[in-house]
């Protein structure tokens, strides 16, 4: 009685086996009549994906313990990244000052000038970040320590550029940023895409604030701690903002006549509204930034009178009259630093 029922069990076994291998024998048929028909492979590519997830083991500080990652579903290698990665959200702002040398080692992931590309799947986005750069001193490590982990959780490929102005003259915020989309790309290959223009005192609170490129203009700080959380004015565009490599050419950059504080963005506001552009925004829960303490640098008193004339001069003023003298270009583990002499009146 006991054999009789092995056996019987045995038999099922054998059966449930032939019946597996013939619907995996169908499914492979059935994939290579799809694929030479209609040039897709959809199960071999579920299949392959599903394989890859189950077979992901991560090795941790010499533990002996293997953890598998199928909790965790990993983009293949060669397939797009996310367009909005899961477990973006708010994240904590640390204002603590902290040693630049101390942050080399924080972040290996970040390569050689504060270039960084996803492991696992192809980026949609090559963005360069310009930040202009005076005295800042106190203010690049607390940067560096806030952005480089930020940006890495958008699955995005960027660089960070500091542009450090040489010489006397009082601060150039504009025509730095223009020596910056300059230089940036005469150091990456085949160019970059997208363009954040980044103040070194703010910092983004919300990884849902994607640093990528936008289809029109982006104001990106539109909520600041300092403002309380509101929009000074609609038409603002100081701060953070991002413009695709064609925007910011089609509107000949920013002007490089502002000197010292104020004027510049509202300048740019005119030049995007005057080409036709439409300034986007993210929800002002999204656009939050927390903002440095500093001392503010002197205001241009011809800043007003500048900007009265940008409608008429925008086009022989910018990137096509950007004159400056490049001192120093280092790449450093965590960003590419660029001194430029640019007090030569363009």
């Amino acid at each position: 009685m006991g054999l009789g029922c092995k056996n019987a069990a045995g038999g099922r076994i054998s059966r449930a086996l032939r019946l597996l291998v013939l619907i995996v024998l169908a499914l492979v048929t059935i994939e290579y009549v799809y694929g030479w028909i209609f040039g897709a492979t959809y199960i071999r590519t579920y299949l392959s994906a599903r394989l890859y997830n189950i077979t992901q083991f991560t090795f941790r500080d010499n533990e002996t313990q293997i953890k598998n990652e199928t909790a965790t579903t990993r983009p293949l290698p060669g397939t797009l990244c996310d367009l909005t990665p899961s477990g973006l959200g708010p994240v904590r702002v640390n204002k603590t000052e902290v040693e630049l040398a101390s942050l080399e080692n924080k972040f290996p992931e970040v390569g050689l000038g504060g270039r960084y590309t996803p492991p696992n799947c192809t980026p949609r986005h090559k963005v360069a970040i310009i930040v202009p750069y005076k005295d800042r001193e106190q203010h690049l490590a607390i940067f560096l320590s806030h952005m480089h982990p930020f940006l890495m959780k958008q699955q995005i490929a960027y660089g960070i550029f500091i542009v450090e102005q040489a010489g006397s003259k009082s601060f150039n915020r504009a025509k730095l940023l223009n020596v910056g989309f300059v230089e940036s790309q005469k150091w990456e290959s085949g160019g970059y895409q997208c363009f954040i223009f980044h103040d070194i005192d703010l910092l983004p609170e919300d990884t849902r604030n994607m640093y990528s490129c936008p289809e029109q203009p982006r104001h990106m700080s539109a909520a600041i701690d300092k403002f309380k959380y509101k929009l000074p004015y609609q038409t603002i565009f100081g701060g953070v903002s991002a413009l695709t490599e064609e925007q910011f050419k089609k509107v000949n950059g920013f002007s490089n006549r502002y000197w010292g504080w104020g004027g510049e963005d509202d300048d740019m506001y005119k030049r995007l509204n005057a080409m036709n552009y439409k300034i986007s925004r993210y929800a002002m829960n999204i656009a939050k930034y927390v903002m440095l303490d500093h001392k503010k640098s002197a205001p241009n008193p011809k800043r007003q009178s500048i900007l009265k004339q940008t409608d008429k001069v925008f086009k022989e003023d910018g990137l096509s009259t950007l004159e400056y003298e490049l001192i120093k270009m280092v790449r450093f583990q965590l960003y590419t630093y660029l001194v430029a002499d640019i007090d030569k009146e363009s």
